[in-house]
């Protein structure tokens, strides 16, 4: 089916500046752009028009690292550090997820917020647990989103409580591949070592197996915090950086990989994510919220490495990639001051393309309104924010410094409108 929708579209397919077109419209067959007009050509005039006049339509969040499970803690314990954090929060919390019911429950209202919050698509941990897994991944099959979906994997240097043995992690995780590997184009499983210190060298490397031998992405956290860097640095002392142990077991860049916060890489280890594709995901909120550091992101850019945003749920403390697009600006200005301006902070327009085409190119052609892309789209009503005579990026940047889910009037992912989830 072929539609057109019109509005003022603005999105980013370099990070250096916006594409803007004022009440323009965009071409959408079987849920893919075809192309962007400001003036419809004549043979599309007989075509069905939604029509969002005055509305922003811009591309659709992307979130690349959220813990599903941690949706209930959202905005607490904020006054630990990452282990204390983990040994005296997460890990209880996560323990809970044995138990389907409440597992469902906290499921159902964690995929309504990022719905309601304009994330179009999703990489999540979830738990231990493979049954509270298999839940998460048909919820999000049902609400439309897209997402993959990680069974964490965990059977050493964590609780008795919710330490898997070896043979049951890796069972599990083939058997959630298996079932869910083509089950749906949207939905899909992805490895998920929790971090390196929680796994046993014969589990990150039978990981490593399952993801060569079904094709199968990545992620885990990396860098991310001063004593977990000594840490691993102590558990692994023949490799070179901690980035270095996931390569040592195909987990990093062997398939698509994602690794969050990178707030202490080294200079060895950037090179390492570059020469092996690997996506860095920018977790601002979390990594202030547990005092870990701040990732210096324009290093990366400088050096060519992918990048994506994630909210960090529970450590960071909003879902809202808007939310996340400003603490990311704000951060990199404290590193611009403190470099003497030599350090250049992130524009609107980088922010911006980070959080869409940057993260979205995870999923594949998403996150941009080029010929090709998926339509994952929010039309965005900014009519009682928009009280002065600001142009249409003035609009954009005011919603998102000073806006909030009540301003995004609809969400499509692949050109299917998606509407509040019934779960």
């Amino acid at each position: 089916m072929t539609k057109i929708f019109k509005g003022n579209i603005l999105f980013t397919p370099t990070p250096e500046k916006f594409t803007i077109i004022p009440h323009g419209h965009i071409l959408v067959s079987e849920g893919k752009v075809k192309a962007v007009y400001q003036k419809l050509p004549e043979e599309y005039r007989n075509l069905e028009i939604i029509d969002y006049q005055d509305k922003l339509i811009i591309p659709g969040m992307n979130d690349l690292h959220c813990h599903a499970s941690q949706y209930k803690h959202m905005g607490m314990a904020m006054d630990r550090e990452l282990i204390p954090w983990l040994e005296n929060y997460t890990f209880p919390e996560e323990a809970k997820f044995q138990d389907i019911k409440y597992a469902e429950k906290i499921y159902q209202r964690f995929i309504k917020e990022i719905w309601k919050q304009g994330t179009t698509r999703i990489v999540v941990f979830a738990t231990v647990h493979k049954e509270s897994t298999m839940k998460l991944l048909d919820m999000f099959i049902q609400s439309g989103l897209g997402a993959y979906v990680g069974k964490v994997n965990m059977d050493n240097n964590c609780p008795d409580y919710i330490c898997e043995t070896l043979e049951d992690s890796l069972k599990d995780t083939e058997e959630i591949i298996i079932k869910y590997g083509d089950k749906s184009s949207l939905v899909k499983p992805i490895i998920t070592p929790r971090f390196a210190p929680s796994c046993s060298k014969k589990l990150l490397k039978g990981l490593g197996d399952l993801g060569k031998k079904h094709g199968i992405p990545v992620q885990s956290h990396l860098s991310e915090n001063r004593k977990e860097v000594q840490w691993v640095k102590e558990l692994f002392p023949d490799a070179d950086s901690y980035g270095d142990v996931y390569k040592q077991y195909g987990l990093f860049g062997d398939t698509p990989t994602l690794m969050a916060h990178c707030s202490l890489s080294s200079e060895e280890e950037m090179t390492l994510m570059r020469e092996n594709n690997v996506l860095a995901v920018h977790c601002p909120a979390s990594n202030l919220n547990v005092g870990s550091g701040m990732m210096p992101i324009r290093k990366f850019i400088n050096r060519g490495i992918k990048l994506g945003l994630g909210s960090d749920l529970s450590g960071g403390h909003t879902p809202s990639l808007m939310k996340t697009m400003v603490y990311a600006i704000q951060t990199s200005k404290i590193f611009w001051v403190n470099s003497e301006k030599q350090m250049d902070f992130l524009t609107n327009s980088e922010a911006f393309f980070i959080a869409t085409k940057g993260g979205g190119s995870f999923f594949g052609k998403v996150g941009s309104f080029e010929e090709g892309y998926d339509f994952d789209a929010l039309i965005i009503d900014d009519g009682e924010l928009n009280y002065l005579d600001y142009t249409l990026e003035e609009r954009l940047e005011r919603f998102i410094y000073v806006g909030d889910d009540r301003h995004i009037l609809h969400r499509y992912v692949r050109g299917s409108l998606i509407k509040e989830p019934v779960l």
